[in-house]
């Protein structure tokens, strides 16, 4: 769940003349009827409480299982055919599908004397790979995975340069499922060399010194008919050289002892060093082992699991660590330091400052320190030895990605963006800090018709919350506006301000979008995640309600007016809301959320999620998460807001199972007359990959139900 979530897609266009259906209120949609869902008399036993699961037999996998496959039929018939009677969908999709028409385009990065960047002409169902010989000459595509399948459900889903620039490694995606196929290019003649890597899953294979192979770890084979539920165990590291089949692999590193650890790869620059960084859950602490790749045996560099330790890279027999731990304790807002694994002197090169460091990279002989402040992008170079050289200026408040680059660099790129700014591309130049605007994405918007606010407001327990608010201008604080309040709030991943079309396209129908940056998040360092996760998850819960309230209250809106949304543990957060204040939101879309917290760590990869959450196998973290358990808390004879619950069959990040309990027991539980659907994707899965067409239909979905619960009236001649 780390690994970050997107929201998905899919639906019908309504058969109905545009211009009526904006010209007055439309008519109201009628009232889905929904399945009958069979309950088994299931229950469990936690530590002396009976806890009822009379759903259980819906995490069987729809794929295996013929009655499951059957209840999400009917669930979508209904679903789908709620949907396509709002008359304001068509126009919605039509706007959708305009606005996302447009180039996007990746950072460029070079690597082996050739650039290489990822774009999408408009309405591709996948970015395709392009290579240039330098910045100025014709692009040539390298690899088009829109060629791989006839629905665009076959994703390019990572890449690896070999150091001499003759072989490209690069991930294959399958339906949404996080297991990936690694395939081999050959550079020169521009095609596959036959080698392939499976069950490969968390994981990026890196080139040895020599490039004669890739160190990558594997988890073993999943029984069949088990490899979209089953847990994860046992990764080990492999060496495949190229030519040779799988099977003959050479083992390289395992842990039989400590089969829930996970293992990344890392071959040093300068080809001295092979470093393994062990992790074994989503919170970023790690062991770190290393070897000479002159034939050293495996040592044992940071040895226990109690703090952060990412390598960023080396010089010489030097290794430059970011880390949360100070040389006398803690530093939850994280700091570098350099560890000399010849000698085991350990020293600070950037000392922990007033705002949470997030990311390193080395570029020739400097250092960009990547901060966040209250959720905004700050970007400090140094150099090697910690000296400050000067900031990174962006044009104002907004995310920033890239600064990646090599030894021999003497450039970099990056990419900057905001809610009302599309993504915009520059070159920098190392030697003079000079950025150079390459591309700008040309979005059918003008950012002068919008405005972007931060805000604060204050929790349940008084905490300060920072909030981002976007919306037209002019806005009248009448209480009356549609509003979107979007919230994640865990596993120390941080919500910034950045571009979304989906976003951009709910702002120009006239809603408001407001995203609370909530405890659990990584916005403030370490203490404030911490703050948010296993018997503090409710301050999240708190904050993202709290957050609502500030919006009515200012008049931004109106309990009859406002929505939220979420995806994953997002999903989690929207489900845990509506079920301790029903009466607050009008609307809510929880996505691909964890809904049973009983039972989520017994599947794939949710025994990761234990860091955050904590287990119910603990007395103590039972109790709490069976008080926010969405699944658990639904209550009967509740009017519940408005629901669309979106997951999708190959979703082996957050098993389905959890939303198709959730949505059974909300429909029986649920007295009030506004609707609680669940759409189910297909060829799917937690959201990386997902086509555009799928991503367009989703949105045209969601924003259409929420155009009919929140009363929302389009702009004149939307959408034509």
């Amino acid at each position: 769940m780390r690994p970050t979530t997107l929201l998905a897609p899919l639906l019908l266009a309504v058969v109905m003349p545009v211009a009526s259906a904006l010209a007055a209120d439309p008519p109201p949609v009628p009232a889905a009827v929904y399945p009958e869902t069979a309950t088994v008399p299931h229950t469990d036993d936690y530590h002396g409480t009976t806890v009822a699961d009379p759903y259980r037999w819906l995490e069987n996998d729809v794929r295996e299982d013929e009655q499951v496959a059957a209840w999400v039929r009917a669930q979508n018939d209904v679903t789908f055919g709620y949907l396509k009677q709002i008359p304001q969908r068509e126009a919605i999709e039509e706007r959708l599908t305009e606005l996302w028409n447009y180039e996007k385009f990746g950072v460029p990065f070079e690597e082996g004397g050739r650039y290489y960047f990822f774009k999408n002409d408009g309405l591709q169902n996948q970015f395709v790979l392009y290579t240039q010989e330098t910045l100025e000459s014709e692009p040539e595509v390298l690899i088009d995975p829109n060629e791989w399948s006839d629905d665009g459900t076959v994703a390019l889903s990572g890449t690896a340069f070999s150091s001499d620039g003759k072989y490209l490694a690069y991930g294959v995606q399958d339906a949404g499922s996080d297991w990936r196929t690694w395939k081999v290019m050959n550079l020169e003649t521009r095609e596959d060399t036959g080698d392939e890597l499976t069950y490969v899953k968390f994981n990026s294979p890196e080139w040895n010194a020599d490039d004669t192979g890739l160190y990558y770890g594997r988890y073993p084979a999943p029984e069949a008919g088990e490899e979209f539920q089953t847990l994860n165990l046992n990764q080990k590291v492999y060496l495949h050289t190229l030519g040779t089949e799988q099977d003959d692999d050479e083992l390289i590193f395992e842990r039989p002892d400590h089969p829930k650890w996970g293992f990344s790869n890392t071959v040093t620059e300068d080809g001295g060093y092979h470093v393994i960084t062990a992790w074994k859950g989503t919170d970023p602490r790690y062991r770190v082992f290393y070897r000479s790749l002159d034939g050293g045996d495996w040592q044992d560099l940071i040895d226990d699991f109690e703090h952060e330790y990412e390598f960023v890279a080396n010089e010489g027999s030097k290794f430059y660590f970011l880390t949360d731990e100070a040389d006398a304790g803690e530093a939850p807002l994280k700091r570098v330091v350099t560890i000399d694994v010849a000698t085991g002197e350990r020293t600070e090169i950037i000392p922990e400052a007033e705002n949470v460091l997030t990311g390193v990279s080395r570029v020739s002989n400097l250092l960009f320190a990547k901060y966040l402040k209250d959720a905004t992008t700050q970007v400090k170079v140094y150099t090697l030895d910690g000296t400050f050289v000067r900031d990174v200026e962006f044009d104002g408040l907004g995310t920033a990605s890239g600064f990646g680059g090599d030894r021999d660099s003497t450039e970099t790129f990056y990419s900057f963006a905001s809610f009302d700014t599309p993504p915009s591309i520059y070159r920098y130049d190392l030697a003079t800090g000079e950025s150079t605007l390459l591309r700008r994405a040309n979005v059918d918007l003008d950012p002068e018709d919008y405005e972007v606010k931060q805000v604060f407001y204050e929790s349940k327990d008084g905490t300060r919350v920072p909030m981002f608010v976007a919306h037209k201008k002019g806005l009248e604080l009448d209480g009356t506006n549609p509003t979107l309040l979007y919230g994640y709030g865990g596993f120390n991943i941080p919500l910034t301000p950045a571009f979304s079309v989906s976003r951009a396209a709910w702002m120009e129908m006239g809603g408001v979008f407001a995203m609370a940056n909530l405890r659990g998040g990584g916005e403030y360092g370490e203490a404030w995640h911490e703050a948010g996760t296993k018997l503090n998850k409710q301050n999240v819960f708190d904050d993202f309600i709290a957050a609502a309230e500030y919006l009515i209250a200012e008049g931004y809106t109106s309990k009859e007016k406002l929505g939220i949304q979420g995806g994953s543990n997002g999903g989690l957060l929207v489900g845990a809301s509506i079920t301790q204040r029903p009466d607050l939101f009008a609307a809510a879309l929880p996505a691909v959320g964890v809904m049973d917290m009983l039972r989520f760590h017994q599947f794939t990869a949710g025994r990761f999620w234990v860091d955050d959450y904590g287990s119910a196998d603990d007395p103590e973290e039972f109790a709490a998460l069976y008080a926010y358990s969405p699944y658990h808390n639904l209550e009967e004879s509740v009017s519940y807001p408005a629901t669309l619950i979106t997951t999708a069959d190959t979703d082996d990040r957050v098993v389905p199972g959890h939303s198709f309990k959730f949505a059974a027991r909300l429909q029986q539980a649920h007295a009030g007359e506004a609707p609680v659907l669940i759409r189910i994707e297909t060829r799917a899965g937690h959201g990386a990959g997902k086509p555009t067409e799928k991503v367009i239909e989703e949105y045209a979905d969601m924003w259409a139900f929420l155009a009919d619960r929140l009363g929302m009236t389009l702009p004149a001649g939307y959408g034509e």
